[in-house]
């Protein structure tokens, strides 16, 4: 990957960068695009002023800016194609007619230039491998075969217009050891933005931890401040996890204190007990409107002291004796004094 020439972004001179990734190598500068971009421009003036000098055409051609370049670094792909023409090197537009009907795979291709909203960058073949040399990435990206169709497909999505590269491009290092050996890439690069974000943030951390041994205890103290509030946090969520717990826990306890109160009042009524008849008005006997049955009410040894009295109670009526009846002589077998009475009286 070293040997991959790579220009970065400065200031607008893309197509600078655009062209030189491409020809990999230092072959213009901004005062070369800015040559052609006159020349350019003289050419234009001449056409126009074919149709008079003095023409309302001609002079507001004169006082329009050019579209060629401005005074930022930008450049028209009329630029960049006349740059290019240097080199015997043809740019074609890759969704034209013309292009598409030739129905070449995009991996047979040399080189690829992209623009989109005045910015150009370089897709490019080196050995038998594809980079995206884009000079707003802090290195060349590695491109496989399969994604690149994939990738110039995003690139039209997204507006871009994309040119075919023809022609040889000149001879370059790195296409001679590419051709020998493949390469790999662990960690594709970034924007170069991003990139000096990250740095400028890692560098705000390392800076801040050197002020803490030289400022002493005021810096520290903001060290342990932003310490004390991460630990806040931590035991905020530890808390709320307890108290999902603690929830859970309780719901458990409840359901099973009310499970062990239906089988202690299941269990207190005894065995072959009392049954509750209820009224015609719906109410147990013995109970009040409004009240609870007396059942409910009494404890269960006062239920087994009453059951105890009750049963002592019949007790006593059985055990006690009937009134005795006086005995007569049988007047004949089978026969009772009783029906004797009765045959006597009839007879009578």
């Amino acid at each position: 990957m070293e040997s991959i020439f790579h220009e970065k972004q400065e200031g607008s001179l893309c197509a600078q960068h655009c062209l030189n990734n491409l020809l990999q190598g230092e072959y213009f500068t901004p005062v070369d695009l800015s040559s052609i971009a006159h020349q350019l421009d003289e050419e234009e003036r001449m056409r126009m002023a074919e149709g008079g000098m003095g023409s309302e055409e001609y002079r507001t051609f004169l006082q329009q800016p050019s579209g060629n370049m401005d005074d930022s670094g930008f450049f028209s792909i009329q630029v960049i194609s006349n740059a290019l023409s240097v080199w015997g090197l043809e740019l074609i537009l890759f969704n034209s007619r013309e292009y598409q009907s030739l129905m070449i795979n995009p991996i047979n291709e040399k080189a690829f230039i992209c623009n989109y909203k005045e910015h150009w960058f370089t897709i490019r073949k080196l050995g038998q491998q594809w980079f995206n040399l884009n000079s707003l990435l802090t290195g060349p990206e590695l491109i496989s075969d399969t994604y690149l169709a994939l990738f110039l497909a995003q690139l039209q999505q997204e507006g871009y217009s994309i040119f075919v590269i023809r022609g040889n491009l000149p001879e370059c290092d790195a296409e001679q050891i590419l051709g020998i050996m493949k390469v790999q890439q662990q960690q594709r690069p970034k924007l170069i933005g991003e990139d000096e974000a990250q740095s400028s943030s890692g560098m705000g951390r390392s800076s801040g931890q050197g002020s803490v041994l030289e400022a002493g205890p005021g810096v520290v103290e903001g060290v342990v401040d932003e310490d004390e509030e991460e630990l806040r946090k931590a035991l905020a969520l530890s808390r709320q996890g307890m108290e999902v717990e603690d929830e859970e826990a309780d719901l458990r306890r409840a359901i099973q204190l009310s499970m062990q109160g239906a089988v202690v009042s299941n269990t207190s009524i005894p065995k072959g007990g009392l049954v509750a008849k209820t009224t015609s008005s719906g109410q147990a006997p013995g109970s009040t409107t409004g009240g609870a049955p007396l059942s409910e009410k009494l404890s269960a040894e006062e239920l087994r002291r009453r059951r105890q009295a009750y049963f002592d109670r019949q007790s006593q009526q059985l055990a006690q004796p009937t009134s005795p009846q006086q005995p007569t002589e049988s007047t004949g077998p089978g026969k009772s004094g009783t029906e004797e009475d009765a045959q006597a009286k009839r007879s009578q």
